[in-house]
C-alpha cells in the first residue's frame, strides 16, 4: 500500500469488483510502461516482416501503411484505455467482456475473449522465438564468413533448437519474482530507445548511398512474378501486415494492473504512451531501413551474403560493408535487434502466464487447480508460465518440415490477441451509458464512436491475416492460420456447448464465500461477478 495505511486506488477498485489482492502491487508507472513498451517492442514486429511487406507493393505502401495503421490503432488504444481505467484487474480483457456483456451473455463473452487472448499471447511467444532465431541465424552466418564466403547457415534442426532454447530461458526467468522481470523490462525499454536511436541515425549515415525521398515516399511497385499477386489493391493490403502485426500488445499494461500502483490511472497512461512511442520510433526505423537500401533486387537474391533469408540483415550488411569493407557493424546492430526480441519474448511470456492464471482462477482451463497455483514466496503463477512454454514449444515443431510456420504463428498471434480486444470493445459500445462506471480516464460522448471505429478496424485486421500471402496456394505456401484457429476454436466452442456452459460463469469473486471447487485445498470463489449491464 502507498502512503502508510492508505488503500491503493487500484486495489480499492479491485475489491469493489469482488477480488481480493493476491499478487504483489509494486509496479510503478515507469515499470508498467516499460513492460508494455517491451511487449510491443520497436524492432520485433517490423524486422521479420519488413522484407515481405516491401516486396508486395514497394516502399511507399510500406511507409504510409505504418501511418494509416497507427491512426486506427489510436482508436483501439483509447477504447482499451477507457475500459482498463474502469476495471483494473489481471483478467483484463476477459474480465471486461464478462462485466460489460451482462449476466446473460457475460459467460460466453468472457469464455471467447479469454481463450482468444490466451491463444494469441501463447502464439506471440512463438513468433518472438521464431523471429529471434532468424536474427541469430543471420548473426551466425555473418560471423562465420557470410553466405558467399562459406559461412554457416543454421539448418532446420538447429533453428528449432534456438527456438526452443529461447522459450525455455523466458520460462525460467518468469519463475522468479516479478521485480526481476520488471528490472529486465526497464533495461529493455532503454535498450530499445537507445538502440533504436542509434540505428535510425547511424544506418543512413553509414550507407554509401541513400534512396531519394521520392523513392521512399512515392514509389509503388508490385512483384506478381514472385508473390503471385497481380491485384494492386491486394498487394497493398499485404504490405500493411507488417504494421498491423507490430502495433498491438499495448494491453500488456492491463494484464499487470493487479500488480500496479494506481492502476486505474497508470494503466491507461502506459497503454497510450506505448502506442505513441512505438508509433514514432517504428516509423523512423522503417524510414532508416528504406532510405538505406542499396540494391532492391539484390536484397532477395538467394546468393547474397545473407542467403536472401533476412532483408534487414542484408540492408545492414550492405551499408557497413560498403562503407568499411567489414560486416562488424552490421553484426553489432543485429545483436541490438536480437536482444529486443529476447526482451519482447520475456515480456509476452509474463503476460501470457497472467492470462492463463486468471482464466484458471475461474475454472476455465482443464485441470485449473494446477495452473492457478501461485508460488508461495515469489507470488508468481509458475505453473501457468510452464504451461504457456510447453504449448508454444509444440507450435514450433513443424519448423523441421515447413517454411510457412512463421506465417501461421504470426497470423494466429495477431488474430487471437487483437481479436480478443473486439469482445469488450463491442460490449462497451452497446452498453447503456448509465450502466458503465467510468474510471479516471473517460471518453464521455466520444466513447461510442471511438469503439465503433476500433471494432471495425479489429474485424478488418483479423480478416486480412486469414488471407493467403502468396499464390498459387500450395502446401508449402498455404497460410495454415485458418485451419489451426478453426480446429482449436472449434474444440473450445464444442467444450462450451457440451459442458462448460453449464458451470462456467466467467470471472468469480474471491472475497466473499470461498469454495474449494476441486477439493485440493485451493479455495476458489464460486459466486460470479456479473453485474447488470
Amino acid at each position: 500500500m502507498a502512503g502508510g495505511d492508505a488503500v491503493d486506488s487500484g486495489e480499492k477498485r479491485l475489491n469493489e469488483l469482488g477480488y481480493k489482492q493476491e499478487l504483489r502491487r509494486e509496479m510503478t508507472l515507469f515499470k508498467v510502461l516499460a513492460i508494455s513498451f517491451s511487449t510491443m517492442t520497436l524492432f520485433t514486429g517490423i524486422t521479420p516482416l519488413y522484407g515481405s511487406s516491401l516486396q508486395y507493393a514497394g516502399p511507399a505502401s510500406l511507409v504510409w501503411g505504418w501511418v494509416v495503421v497507427c491512426f486506427f490503432t489510436w482508436f483501439v488504444g483509447m477504447a482499451i484505455a477507457e475500459i482498463c481505467s474502469s476495471f483494473p484487474t489481471t483478467g483484463s480483457l476477459y474480465f471486461w467482456a464478462a462485466h460489460l456483456a451482462g449476466p446473460v451473455w457475460g459467460p460466453l463473452a468472457s469464455w471467447c475473449c479469454a481463450w482468444l487472448e490466451a491463444i494469441g499471447l501463447i502464439a506471440a511467444i512463438g513468433s518472438q522465438a521464431y523471429a529471434g532465431s532468424q536474427v541469430l541465424q543471420s548473426i551466425i552466418l555473418l560471423c562465420t564468413g557470410t553466405n558467399k564466403g562459406g559461412g554457416y547457415l543454421a539448418p532446420r534442426w538447429l533453428f528449432l533448437v534456438m527456438y526452443l532454447s529461447l522459450i525455455f530461458i523466458w520460462a525460467v526467468l518468469n519463475t522468479f519474482a516479478l521485480e526481476v522481470i520488471a528490472f529486465l523490462d526497464v533495461i529493455s525499454m532503454w535498450w530499445q530507445v537507445i538502440g533504436g536511436t542509434v540505428i535510425v541515425i547511424m544506418l543512413p549515415l553509414v550507407a554509401k548511398t541513400t534512396q531519394p525521398a521520392s523513392y521512399v515516399f512515392m514509389h509503388f511497385e508490385t512483384a506478381p512474378e514472385v508473390t503471385g499477386i497481380s491485384s494492386s489493391g491486394y498487394a497493398v493490403i499485404m504490405s500493411f501486415l507488417v504494421s498491423q502485426y507490430s502495433l498491438y500488445g499495448y494491453d500488456a499494461a492491463a494484464l499487470l494492473t493487479e500488480e500496479t500502483k494506481g492502476a486505474d490511472k497508470n494503466g491507461p497512461i502506459a497503454i497510450l504512451s506505448s502506442i505513441g512511442i512505438i508509433g514514432v520510433f517504428g516509423w523512423a526505423y522503417i524510414l532508416a531501413l528504406t532510405f538505406s537500401i542499396q540494391d532492391f533486387s539484390y536484397l532477395y537474391d538467394p546468393t547474397n551474403e545473407t542467403a536472401g533469408t533476412f532483408v534487414p540483415a542484408q540492408i545492414l550488411y550492405d551499408a557497413f560493408h560498403g562503407r568499411y569493407n567489414s560486416s562488424a557493424g552490421a553484426i553489432v546492430l543485429l545483436f541490438v535487434i536480437w536482444a529486443s526480441f529476447f526482451f519482447g519474448g520475456l515480456s509476452i511470456t509474463t503476460g501470457a502466464a497472467r492470462v492463463v492464471y486468471a482464466l484458471s482462477r475461474d475454472g476455465g482451463v482443464p485441470i485449473s487447480s494446477v495452473w492457478r497455483k501461485i508460488h508461495p514466496t515469489r507470488k508468481v503463477p509458475v505453473n501457468a508460465v510452464w504451461f504457456c512454454a510447453a504449448v508454444c514449444a509444440l507450435l514450433g515443431l513443424p519448423i523441421l518440415w515447413l517454411d510457412v510456420v512463421f506465417t501461421a504463428i504470426i497470423s494466429v498471434a495477431t488474430i487471437g490477441w487483437v481479436g480478443s480486444y473486439a469482445v469488450p470493445i463491442f460490449a462497451r459500445m452497446v452498453i447503456r451509458e448509465e450502466d458503465f462506471r467510468p474510471g479516471p480516464f473517460y471518453l464521455r460522448g466520444a466513447s461510442k464512436p471511438v469503439c465503433l471505429v476500433a471494432f471495425l478496424w479489429i474485424c478488418y485486421t483479423c480478416s486480412v491475416f486469414l488471407l493467403p500471402t502468396s499464390y498459387p496456394v500450395k502446401m508449402d505456401t498455404l497460410n495454415y492460420a485458418p485451419i489451426t484457429l478453426g480446429v482449436v476454436l472449434g474444440l473450445i466452442m464444442l467444450w462450451w456447448v457440451v459442458d462448460a456452459r453449464k458451470w462456467f460463469k466467467g470471472p468469480v469473486r474471491n472475497i466473499d464465500e470461498q469454495v474449494d471447487r476441486y477439493g485440493d485445498g485451493n479455495a476458489l470463489q464460486q459466486t460470479p461477478l456479473l453485474l447488470r449491464a
